[in-house]
């Protein structure tokens, strides 16, 4: 007989596994269905990891006050389980004449908003803070609390605590159908039939697809691609903080970010397509970046790019996060989560928590296990590789399996114990870094890919 929970979350993204992990800490059965063969293998995977204040959002909307109360869960929770974090502040530049003028409006912007840390500095100050940039900088704006963070591990960990307190994963779970059956919904999925009494759609760049199979017609999700361009880590010096543009009508543009693992990351562009798979690269946008990145930090397209990958966005039409409870169908949809999902993942749940206290008793259980401690897959702190107690403990630390990463036999073999296993090498590669370096797994190609074909270890 197929298996019945109080609260079916579709989509292990971000967004889900943070609704998961707070279901699992009440007495409510909770399932995690994930149609991909891993966690955080879909729009979570590929955004610009930037931890977000919120200064930007748009004031009185749903999603400003999530990523701004997300913002302080995620650190705190960032802090309990080490998820890599580094709080390098960012910078808007202002190029020309009218993005100056508005500067002052973005700070009143954050302002009401609540984030009252920013402030205007003038040209000096700006190529004080970040030399490498072009010429014909005329001004910018400090955000001093936006900060960059490992979104792999934060996906991790979210969904590893979940199941830690109890929660089923579900993983190759497509939801094909749905359908009632007096007090339980029945979620057809591609390896079998799941029921519950409340289901929670997270689907991210299917939340409009399942939404339809509730028989809603609301909104539709728009695939918004967005290439970026990874620089190698000899050129971390020239972005030792973020660098964003001074948002226009036609978008937010193009930043300049440092990442946790030591890279310095160019772009998004933002391309809208049919194709909901479309994460494929192209020389249009390899082209557009480039030509950014010489407006504004030449020195940065002196270094090698050790990387190209794309992410896609869903992207829908209206300017706010769509979440809304049918109390009839016993049905949560969250819909519309941009790349501030990262930031508000956390607050989200907590916002659903709210909806759904209504409905079921999500008063929370005595003696949930303590947070999972992650492994760190960032540069600010101490790797398995540096750590001489550890190698002396456990030599497997000090066995280096990628150069370019630095990445252990020990961690790989950790990986493979751990709590959600990878299930091929791209998610190896999420919980590793392993074949992410300037090689891009052309030395320890090999090895990494027989590991991954025998499950772990040898």
């Amino acid at each position: 007989m197929s298996p019945t929970y109080d609260v079916a979350v579709i989509g292990g993204g971000i967004v889900g596994a943070a609704v998961a992990r707070l279901l699992g800490g009440t007495a409510c059965s909770t399932v995690l269905i994930e149609g991909r063969a891993d966690v955080g293998d879909g729009t979570s995977k590929a955004n610009t990891a930037i931890l977000h204040t919120g200064f930007d959002a748009t004031p009185g909307t749903l999603e400003s006050g999530l990523v701004a109360r997300g913002y302080h869960l995620l650190g705190d929770y960032a802090a309990a389980t080490g998820i890599p974090v580094e709080r390098t502040g960012a910078l808007l530049v202002a190029w020309t004449r009218e993005q100056l003028d508005a500067l002052p409006g973005l700070r009143a912007k954050a302002e009401r908003n609540g984030y009252t840390a920013c402030e205007l500095i003038d040209t000096s100050q700006v190529y004080h803070q970040v030399p490498a940039l072009g010429p014909g900088a005329l001004g910018g704006l400090t955000v001093p609390g936006e900060s960059i963070i490992c979104t792999w591990t934060t996906n991790l960990a979210l969904a590893t605590d979940a199941v830690n307190r109890g929660v089923t994963l579900l993983r190759g779970h497509r939801v094909t159908g749905v359908r009632a059956d007096g007090g339980t919904t029945w979620l057809t999925t591609t390896a079998g039939d799941v029921g519950a009494r409340w289901v929670v759609n997270a689907a991210g760049l299917g939340a409009d697809i399942v939404d339809g199979l509730f028989g809603y017609h609301r909104f539709t999700v728009t695939p918004r691609r967005g290439e970026l361009l990874v620089f190698d880590k000899l050129a971390r010096p020239m972005a030792p903080r973020i660098v964003l543009p001074v948002p226009s009508k036609a978008g937010k543009g193009v930043l300049i970010s440092p990442t946790i693992y030591g890279n310095v990351m160019l772009g998004p562009t933002a391309e809208d397509l049919d194709d909901r798979t479309a994460t494929g690269t192209t020389a249009e946008g390899f082209a557009f970046l480039r030509a950014k990145g010489m407006e504004l930090m030449p020195a940065l397209l002196r270094e090698e790019v050790t990387a190209a990958y794309a992410g896609l966005r869903a992207a829908i039409d209206r300017d706010d996060y769509l979440i809304d409870v049918d109390d009839d169908r016993r049905y949560v949809l969250i819909g519309g989560i941009r790349s501030t999902g990262l930031s508000a993942g956390m607050a989200i749940a907590e916002h659903v928590g709210g909806l759904l206290a209504a409905h079921l008793d999500l008063t929370e259980r005595d003696g949930l296990p303590a947070p999972p401690r992650m492994p760190n897959l960032g540069e600010a702190g101490p790797r398995p590789y540096q750590d001489a107690a550890a190698i002396a403990a456990d030599p497997e630390y000090g066995r280096i399996v990628c150069f370019c990463e630095r990445v252990t036999r020990g961690e790989i073999r950790d990986a493979y114990a751990s709590v959600i296993p990878p299930a091929d090498l791209a998610g190896l590669r999420r919980r590793t870094r392993a074949m992410n370096g300037r090689c891009q797994g052309f030395f320890c190609g090999a090895e990494v890919s027989a590991r991954v074909a025998h499950g772990g270890p040898r």
